[in-house]
């Protein structure tokens, strides 16, 4: 199987693509032309999917499910994340039928968060409303900045977005700091440890609604800024939900829980397990006084790296697979999303334009024939995946996530042990 994208032939077995990928060069012109008329079909393919009896939402979809449908976490943040990706696009403000589509996913999402099942709260071990409170907010934030919320929403939005920040806040873990979905020991447990997944993107919510003037706890920022750092382990990964601080962990003991592949769960934690997590953790860093320029690098070229792990897990059955890091087929799309955004946070002379040409070199070879973007056996999951798809496309033009600039104590200098 060949597939083109300007001037580059790529070929399906993975040598023969990092071949190509490692000597790729393309015409500015020839990209951004491409670029252009992607980001233009995809919001057509989005507006299309809109579902519902009001045509309303684009709800994510995945193995986890209350009362057998999807949950209504899963519901707002899938609708804000392709909210995110139109609103984005160039054109918006002079394009009907996605501002159409955006004042009915605004309402969607204003009645979605009045929803029992998305309070200040938590239900079982297990509750995704948090991923609708972040992207709810992230989507939010941006309806102001670029004032595209829709007439008759404006003051709604901004109501909602002082309660998501509120709300956020009072769900994060007591003392620890940090965000999960998975709370083994109970929603106000402090036992309870900082998923890095969830941490990083809502930690940058927060950064954003500071700096639109939404007042964030300070002290919270830090103690979740501690629980991402307290997860790198000592090969520069981070541990998918650690049960200690990893920076405790020797080279050797965390070799010798590799060998073991047992009880902690270090076969995740591993560099080729952690590559989306990497992008995300350092990106959030680097917008504080905590960040490390050579490390988030390092989370660039680990993803370029260690891709044909996340192919592998690509549309396939189940969650974490031991046999291959215990990547999840949800890491796919979130980790070219956010490996877009950290390539555009690097310094200048860190080859970022060669970083980005692969990238989308990348995106072009997995999307779809009819467009767009699903790195799920689930339908519904397509619009989340071309919304981050197209994103990372976008992700040059695309602002930056605002700094936290408000430290309240030393910075901590935090460095991972050993080598890879």
């Amino acid at each position: 199987m060949f597939r083109f994208f300007p001037g580059v032939l790529f070929v399906v077995s993975s040598a023969l693509l990092f071949a190509s990928l490692s000597s790729l060069t393309l015409a500015q012109k020839d990209e951004q032309a491409w670029a252009e008329q992607l980001v233009q079909r995809c919001c057509g393919v989005l507006v299309d999917m809109q579902e519902g009896k009001k045509r309303n939402q684009w709800p994510y979809e995945g193995v986890y499910r209350v009362n057998q449908k999807i949950p209504i976490g899963y519901r707002v943040g899938g609708t804000s994340i392709a909210g995110l990706a139109l609103i984005e696009a160039p054109g918006y403000a002079k394009h009907e039928k996605r501002k159409a589509a955006i004042k009915r996913a605004v309402s969607f999402v204003l009645n979605g968060l009045k929803e029992p099942l998305m309070t200040d709260s938590f239900k079982g071990g297990y509750d995704v409303r948090g991923w609708g409170h972040t992207y709810a907010l992230l989507f939010f934030l941006r309806l102001q900045e670029l004032d595209f919320a829709p007439s008759g929403q404006k003051t709604a939005v901004k109501k909602s977005t002082k309660w998501l920040v509120q709300t956020l806040q009072k769900t994060a873990i007591p003392e620890r700091g940090g965000w999960n979905y998975a709370r083994r020991a109970g929603f106000g447990k402090a036992s309870n440890t900082a998923s890095p997944f969830m941490t990083g993107p809502t930690l940058q919510a927060l950064f954003h609604a500071k700096q639109l003037g939404y007042e964030v706890d300070a002290d919270l920022v830090n103690r979740s800024l501690d629980a991402l750092e307290a997860g790198r382990t000592a090969s520069g990964g981070y541990a998918y939900s650690p049960r200690k601080n990893m920076n405790e962990v020797t080279e050797d003991d965390f070799k010798a829980q590799l060998k073991k592949r047992r009880g902690s769960g270090a076969f995740m934690n591993t560099k080729p397990g952690a590559m989306g997590r990497m992008c995300v953790v350092e990106q959030t860093l680097a917008l504080t006084d905590r960040g490390d320029e050579q490390r988030l690098r390092d989370s660039v070229e680990t993803f370029f790296k260690h891709w044909w792990n996340l192919k592998r897990r690509k549309q396939q059955d189940g969650t974490h697979d031991r046999r291959n890091n215990g990547i999840a087929p949800y890491y796919f799309m979130y980790a070219h999303y956010y490996v877009a955004r950290a390539i555009e946070m690097l310094p200048d002379g860190n080859n970022k334009d060669g970083y980005r040409a692969k990238l989308h070199a990348l995106l072009n070879y997995e999307q779809e024939e009819d467009g767009g973007w699903n790195d799920r056996v689930f339908a519904r999951s397509r619009n989340y995946g071309t919304a981050f798809g197209m994103m990372g496309v976008m992700m040059k033009d695309i602002p930056k996530i605002p700094s936290w600039t408000l430290p309240t104590r030393e910075p901590k200098n935090i460095k991972a042990k050993g080598g890879e």
